[in-house]
């Protein structure tokens, strides 16, 4: 698999073409006017409104939406112009920086066993605090949700900058975690720590896959790691193909969007201290490193969540993976190639109005939802439709 370096002026560019496979940086000639044809034209609606760092959304049935607001630790539904706060222990909830109420995931059987589950900051004995993944049921009316049990904790924090933390219920039905390194130098290349790594875990009881590379482990945290060697990861993806994708913050230079292989080593080691200059993929390390299928280049945008989007209506759009990006303010959508290359980027205008994009979610009938991450209770959840 190669990899596509393209930097902020191509995330300009509102379609590139793949770079040539030998290529370090891509061809910056815009697509051919037929080729931008295939995307059609977006309707975007803001649906939430008066929102303060809304971090992850799903969609119940019906078209009402549950989401998480960061700061405000709050958990949220939205029904058809109607928001109210779910009875949720938001004092429960450690917030720091980039760590408190965020990722969001719903129960495959969800109509059946209203189960859901949220990455949070949580407290500790003594005053420490930690990042852990939660299992909840929501009431039928969807007024309150009630504690089943703690999946897994003991994620690394400093400050609550690098705190992950994405949640991803695969179509085998296990749970993807994406984490962060805290700013901890040592975590992405030590197994022994929860950071930096996707983890990979049964939804209902907490344990390990047994399919893990490392499920034998002794030391607990290694028996949980899917991949290593990630910095920051923001986003996780499933395609239609079941193959696994995550999107993870850089330094000054390369977000990335990978491709998970199981046991795979991503290669961020900014150990001794935490070097901020290392490669995100350091090629010097011991063993291989799998790179990036697509990565920003120099400057970062500072990609955070996103997901594969689908429907008819959507032309072009239909089976990419939507990108968000904070500090360029955009959404990015990749095409990617049966075998996982990268074949084109496309950057809407639409979607370049709003600030900075935290997340892309699917929805059903052609239909996506996009969060905002500006603060101060500007933020909204966008809809994303075709316009007719």
């Amino acid at each position: 698999m190669r990899t596509v370096v393209l930097g902020l002026t191509a995330a300009l560019l509102l379609s590139l073409p793949a770079a040539p496979a030998a290529a370090t940086t891509p061809d910056h000639r815009p697509s051919a006017a037929a080729d931008r044809a295939a995307y059609p034209s977006l309707a975007v609606k803001r649906v939430v409104r008066g929102l303060d760092h809304p971090w992850d959304v799903r969609v119940l049935d019906r078209g009402v939406l549950i989401y998480t607001q960061r700061d405000r630790a709050r958990l949220s539904i939205w029904d058809h112009g109607h928001k109210r706060a779910v009875r949720f222990p938001s004092d429960s909830v450690w917030v720091s920086g980039e760590t408190g109420l965020t990722g969001l995931a719903l129960d495959p059987e969800f109509a059946q066993n209203r189960r859901l589950y949220t990455c949070q900051g949580g407290f500790r004995s003594g005053g420490r605090h930690d990042v852990r993944v939660m299992a909840w049921r929501l009431n039928a009316k969807a007024t309150r949700v009630t504690r089943i049990r703690q999946l897994v904790g003991g994620f690394p924090t400093t400050t609550g900058r690098h705190a992950g933390c994405r949640l991803l219920i695969d179509s085998e039905g296990s749970l993807f975690v994406g984490t962060g390194d805290a700013v901890i130098g040592t975590s992405p290349q030590n197994l022994r720590s929860f950071g930096g790594k996707t983890l990979r875990l049964d939804r209902f009881t907490g344990r390990p896959w047994p399919t893990n590379p490392y499920v034998d482990a002794r030391a607990r945290a290694k028996r949980y790691v899917f991949t290593y060697g990630h910095r920051n990861v923001q986003g996780l993806a499933q395609r239609s193909d079941g193959t696994l994708w995550s999107i993870e913050q850089g330094t000054d230079c390369d977000d990335e969007v990978n491709r998970l292989l199981k046991g795979g080593n991503y290669g961020w080691d900014p150990a001794p201290g935490y070097g901020e200059y290392t490669p995100m993929t350091d090629r010097s390390l011991p063993g291989r490193q799998i790179g990036a299928v697509w990565s920003s280049g120099d400057p970062t945008l500072a990609t955070s969540g996103g997901g594969f989007v689908h429907g008819p209506a959507l032309g072009a759009y239909d089976g990419t993976l939507a990108v968000a990006a904070l500090k360029a303010a955009r959404v990015l959508f990749l095409t990617l190639s049966a075998d996982g290359d990268l074949r084109r980027v496309h950057v809407p205008r639409e979607l370049r109005r709003y600030g900075r994009i935290r997340t892309v979610v699917d929805g059903p009938g052609s239909t996506f939802y996009v969060t905002t991450d500006n603060g101060n209770g500007a933020d909204s959840v966008l809809r994303v439709r075709p316009r007719r």
